[in-house]
């Protein structure tokens, strides 16, 4: 399937109060961000929505014993990320939360639809996770894409981005397969057969 077959796809979605939403889900380091931004570029009057912005703060994973296990299913605010979609859903104009990777925080109200976004793309890891309560999301999507990124390029890939955030290899290899390794494994696992599949 070609990227013009992959719009094709979006634009055939029939609007339902003015918007489509689409979810483009995989595993951590697939590419999702990237992915997501060029599918926006093309499909009409479209914005990306990250699910990264429903990281618990780090306050409170510290509280819940989790900070270590950050990015894992029950580090997210899942409660408010469905509803953020119900009320893209319902139309007009949305303020979301994004999240900054430098400063490891969530920045409220950091991205907004205006009324007239008409193809909302959702993306995140666990978008097509079939365990509550991740699953409700499943009625919410008009088109579901799953990027299929092999586990050996995953692993590099997660082992990279921790060298650039200053690690050396050896806290690189450690922080990939003590929390990384095993969230992509979740996905993988775990996800709903989704609409497209995207081999990457």
């Amino acid at each position: 399937m070609t990227f013009d077959d992959i719009i094709r796809n979006i634009e055939a979605k029939r609007l339902c109060n003015g918007r489509r939403i689409i979810a483009v889900a995989g595993a951590p380091a697939s590419g999702k961000s990237t992915f997501a931004q060029a599918l926006a570029q093309h499909a009409p009057m479209a914005c990306v929505v990250p699910m990264d912005g429903f990281h618990f703060s780090n306050e409170i994973l510290k509280t819940r014993g989790l900070l270590s296990r950050k990015g894992a299913p029950n580090t997210f605010d899942v409660d408010a990320f469905i509803a953020l979609i119900k009320a893209i859903r319902s139309g007009g104009t949305i303020e979301f939360p994004t999240f900054d990777r430098t400063k490891d925080c969530v920045v409220k109200q950091g991205g907004r639809l205006s009324a007239q976004t008409q193809t909302v793309i959702v993306e995140g890891n666990y978008l097509l996770l079939d365990d509550k309560p991740w699953s409700d999301l499943a009625r919410l999507w008009d088109l579901t894409l799953l990027l299929d990124v092999a586990m050996p390029i995953l692993r590099e890939r997660l082992i990279a981005r921790w060298l650039e955030n200053g690690h050396d290899l050896a806290a690189a290899r450690l922080r990939a397969s003590n929390n990384d390794i095993p969230n992509a494994q979740t996905v993988i696992d775990h996800s709903c057969s989704a609409d497209l599949v995207i081999k990457c």
